[in-house]
């Protein structure tokens, strides 16, 4: 049985929490309203560490997402000891390629991992656009000759102070003089872990953003949670209201990191609540 899956889906979930479906076929449904704006809605694996990447795979088909972000070291499926990464044995890869078609998810995103030779011609075989990677500043020159060899980005990830990109400045720095592949894995919820007001950084970093860890939080400063978007203290609609005047067409991963046993009845209210703003942003000026 095939199953049609998007914003009705979501809904469903946050109203009966229904399970999520562990070998579902690719999802028949019209775009998502983030989509139609340029938006494209992903699930960073370490939302699942508890679980395998075939398992997170089968979550993003149960959620109506079509873009996942995969992280290195990640057990690739039950039952075997082969992980995701550079090195992976061939026939892996293979069948890792095969359960995104099956899918219909199409990975975009690495990291956080390295950024070195191995690490981009991993992302080629794979069909991956974007590293995201914490690179020294001063090695971000030499690694973006390798973006424009292979033809794959680079993302430069903060962590929550004081790690080397905390302050959008550091990024915007780092990035000076490169080209246009190298720019930011902007992770909204670290940002105020670290006290940076995540409209202004934003603001800040117009055009160097390239990918999104996309969050939500109960409160600002060390010790906060993830919540469902538009739900805490992030002004998610006004993130997104910036980040669609810049005209920015990136990915959005979600990396939930909170309530891990039972996380998917939020990551559903998440969905939910990016397509509600983006069809209202996408009607502006019409």
């Amino acid at each position: 049985m095939k199953v049609i899956i998007g914003s009705v889906m979501a809904a469903a979930l946050l109203l009966g929490g229904a399970a999520w479906i562990a070998s579902a076929a690719p999802a028949e449904r019209k775009p998502l309203a983030s989509e139609q704006i340029g938006f494209r809605l992903a699930m960073q694996c370490w939302t699942c560490n508890n679980m395998t990447t075939f398992e997170a795979i089968d979550r993003c088909v149960s959620l109506g997402i079509r873009y996942v972000e995969m992280f290195p070291g990640q057990k690739m499926k039950p039952g075997a000891d082969v992980k995701v990464g550079p090195g992976m044995p061939a026939d892996a890869m293979a069948e890792l390629k095969k359960k995104l078609a099956d899918a219909g998810v199409k990975v975009v995103c690495f990291g956080v991992g390295g950024c070195g030779r191995g690490d981009f011609e991993f992302a080629k075989q794979m069909g991956i656009e974007t590293l995201v990677c914490e690179p020294g500043p001063g090695d971000v020159a030499k690694i973006d000759k390798l973006c424009e060899e292979f033809g794959i980005g680079l993302a430069l990830h903060n962590h929550p102070k004081p790690s080397t990109y905390w302050d959008p400045a550091t990024v915007l720095k780092a990035t000076q003089g490169c080209s246009k592949r190298v720019g930011a894995c902007a992770d909204t919820g670290h940002w105020m872990r670290s006290g940076i007001n995540p409209i202004e950084a934003l603001k800040k970093l117009e055009g160097r953003i390239i990918s999104f860890h996309f969050k939500d939080l109960d409160k600002l400063g060390a010790g906060a949670h993830d919540v469902p978007w538009g739900t805490g203290v992030g002004d998610v609609k006004g993130m997104l209201t910036e980040i669609h005047r810049q005209g920015l067409k990136a990915v959005f991963s979600i990396e939930y990191e909170y309530n891990w046993q039972n996380s998917l009845p939020d990551m559903a209210q998440c969905v939910a609540y990016l397509d509600k703003i983006a069809a209202e942003l996408g009607t502006q000026g019409k």
